[in-house]
Order: structure tokens, then sequence, then C-alpha cells
């Protein structure tokens, strides 16, 4: 009786938080594979090939800008047909694109094998699973995307310590065949038997709130195309506010490994520090979902986080050491906690969520301006001074700029827009007034 009852109790939770459990287990390999592991291939590269940190730092950049090249097509093709067809294709073409990688010989072939990898990459990740989350929840949308940003977090420490030991003692060859196996393994299951588009796909409503008599109604959004949005200038300085951001952290991020080394830190204990700072962050991640569902603007959030991350970068900067090393880790499990639901919290309070797909993909292209310079320049500082101090003085003034803007976005208008009915998976929506 005790089992059954229990059954009975799995039964009735939402769908929305089984899909949400999943949806962790994929951010958490494909972060992992990606973005926290991409430190580990600067040195092998180096050594193999005698390329230099900054041609080596080119390709991450060339990534970023191929996936941002691809993110208004992949958000409108979310949008349109579902995030579930979208996840399927993606995990099998970036696992083909994997394999590419590993065969990689000449500089040319690590760029555009990279380049390639960038627009599958793109399909399989960040794009559906932010919108996804994103339709199942409303009221409880920070908590939710919060939760799935702790399988951001995660895949730095679940698979950064097996993946440099793959890179260390097989080969970066192998590390990519590996990456391959294991995007198959896990993406595929779960786009093809968890992922259901909107909880009307289930009889439910968005955070399993209770059905209306007389069944399900088709889904009812409301938000601002594209077109219009891009007439506005809220997106433009929410655009260039995460550019500025983003290129700040994501410059650290890539650079994280390579930067403890360069202090004197060996190899396996910079992987580590990655790893604890990334399961701290796991933990901030939640906190700031629930401050970000009970504050009215999410633009203090991020303010109060660019803050926190210039001082993280002035504790690397002043403070010596393994000292200065926990004082940044501090402050950037702070600055960073709500890095992943950023975009989403701010682009569907400001525009609605009819378009969300369409307005994130637009959101990356403008963003990638600093994604893609940002791990180059500083491969270039590096290879210029032996150091990365001017590149922590570079990250301090564009987290500066980032927390301005966003207080200059805090004094502008709200925008009202029409309510969008979707009809076989196909939005609509208009501008109302502003």
């Amino acid at each position: 009786m005790a089992i059954s009852a229990r059954v009975q109790r799995l039964r009735g939770v939402y769908y929305g938080w089984w899909l949400l459990a999943g949806s962790i287990v994929a951010m958490t390999l494909g972060s992992g594979v990606s973005f926290w592991s991409v430190g580990l291939y600067i040195e092998p590269l180096e050594s193999d090939f005698g390329w230099s940190r900054g041609e080596v730092s080119g390709a991450i950049s060339i990534v970023l800008l191929s996936g941002g090249v691809a993110g208004p097509f992949v958000g409108r093709w979310v949008d349109t047909r579902g995030a579930r067809k979208v996840i399927l294709f993606g995990a099998v073409t970036t696992a083909a694109t994997y394999v590419l990688l590993a065969t990689t010989t000449e500089l040319w072939q690590w760029y555009v094998y990279s380049a390639i990898n960038g627009v599958f990459r793109q399909m399989m990740f960040f794009i559906p699973f932010q919108a996804l989350i994103s339709r199942w929840f409303d009221r409880r949308r920070g908590v939710a995307l919060s939760i799935l940003g702790t399988g951001f977090s995660l895949g730095g420490v679940v698979i950064v310590p097996p993946m440099r030991l793959v890179v260390d003692n097989i080969g970066w060859e192998a590390s990519f065949v590996f990456s391959a196996i294991a995007i198959l393994v896990v993406f595929v299951p779960i786009g093809a038997l968890l992922v259901r588009n909107d909880p009307a796909d289930v009889g439910a409503q968005p955070d399993g709130a209770a059905v209306p008599e007389g069944g399900v109604p088709s889904s009812r959004l409301t938000g601002l195309p594209l077109r219009a949005a891009l007439k506005t200038p809220h997106f433009w300085l929410i655009g260039i506010a995460l550019t500025c951001f983003f290129f700040g952290l994501f410059g650290m991020l890539v650079h994280q490994i390579p930067l403890y080394e360069s202090i004197g830190i060996p190899r396996g204990t910079a992987a580590l520090i990655v790893s604890i700072a990334a399961l701290l962050g796991a933990c901030s991640r939640v906190v700031f979902g629930f401050i970000g569902d009970r504050v009215a603007r999410f633009e203090y959030v991020v303010i109060a986080m660019a803050i926190s991350l210039i001082f993280a970068m002035a504790s690397l900067l002043f403070i010596p050491g393994y000292v200065g090393i926990g004082v940044y880790i501090a402050f950037w499990v702070v600055g960073t906690g709500g890095g992943p639901i950023m975009e989403a919290m701010l682009l569907t309070r400001m525009f609605g969520l009819a378009h969300f797909g369409t307005l994130l993909g637009a959101i990356v292209v403008v963003e990638e301006v600093g994604l893609v310079t940002s791990p180059t320049v500083v491969g270039w500082i590096y290879d210029v001074t032996g150091s990365y101090d001017l590149a922590l003085v570079l990250f301090i003034g564009s987290f500066a700029i980032s927390a301005l803007l966003f207080v200059v976005i805090l004094r502008l208008p709200s925008l009202r827009f029409e309510p969008a009915r979707l009809h076989a998976g196909v939005s609509h929506g208009g501008l109302a007034g502003s």
C-alpha cells in the first residue's frame, strides 16, 4: 500500500518538474563538454601544434560567432515547430561535429570544424531549453530557470574532472569522441521520450495550475514580435548591457584554468578550483531564482551581480595567492548566480513570452560581440604581456558599463502588447503601445 501510494503521488506531480529534471541532466552534460571544458584544450593544442594561445582561443570565438548567427533561426524554429525536434536534430548533428573535431590536424580545420560545431550546438542546448522551461512555468519561472541553471554549474563539477582525465591521459582527440558518445546517450533519449513542447500536450496548464472546465484551451500567450522589438530602445540597451556583462564573464570562464596556471597553481588544482566554484554556483542559482520571482524589476539583480564581479576581478589583481582566489570565488559565486536566467527573466518581462525563442536568438546575436571577442582578446593580452592583469582590468570596465546601462534601462517606460494566440505552432502578436 505504501509503495502504491507513493506511485500515485508521483503520478500527480506536474509534468513540468519531470521535464525540468531531464533538462538539468542535459544542461549538465552540454555545458560540461563545451563551456566548462574549453580551457582544457588550450595547452594541449599549443603543445601539439605550436599554435599560440590567441590562435587556439580564436576557435572559441568562432564557435560563439557561428552559434550567434544561427541563434535567430534556431529561436524561430523553436517558436514555430517546438523545442523537441530542434533538440533531437541538434544532438545528432552536434555529436557528429565532435567526431569531426577529433580529426583536426591544421589550424584552418580547428576553425572550420569549430564553426560547424557552434551552429549545431546552438540547436540542442541553450535556446531550446530556455524556451521550453519558460513555456512550462509562469509564476515559478525564475525558480524553474534557476534550477535549470544549476545544470550549467554542475557541468563544471561532474563533467570537467573526467574530461580532464581523458585529455591528460588519452588525448584531446579522445575527449571529443567521448563528448560525441555522451551527447547521443543522454540527449537523444531525453528529447525523444521526455520533452514535450507545451503543457497542453499533456493536458496541463503552466505551473500545474488547474485546468478550466471544458478541457484545456489553446495556448494563449502575449508577446512582442521581433520586428516590433527591434524598433524599441529597450531591446538594444538590454543587448549592449548583456554584451558588456558576458564579455567579462565568458572571457574569465574560458581562461580560468590557464590564469590559475599562470600564477603557479598546478593544472589539477586549477581544475579542482573551477569545480568547487561551479558547485557553489549551483547553490546560488536557486537563491537567485527565488529572488527573481519576487522582485518586480530583474535589472536590480543584474546590477548587483555586475558589482560583485567587479570586486571578484579586483581581488585577483590585488590579493595574492590562494587568499585572493578564495575572495574571488566568493564574489564570483554571487556575481554569476543569476547568469543562466538573465536573458529569460529580462526578455519575458520586457517583451512577453509568445516570441521568446526568436527574441532570445536575436539578443544572442548582439551578445556575441562580447562573447566572440573576449576569449581572443584575453589570449592576445596574455601572449603580449605574459600576464592576465590587463585582462582583469578590462573585465572590471566591462562590468561597470553593464551596470550603468541597466540603470538607464530601469528608467525606460514599460511596453504593452496585444495577446498572441498560437495556432499550429505559429504565434502572432503586435505592439499596442509603450
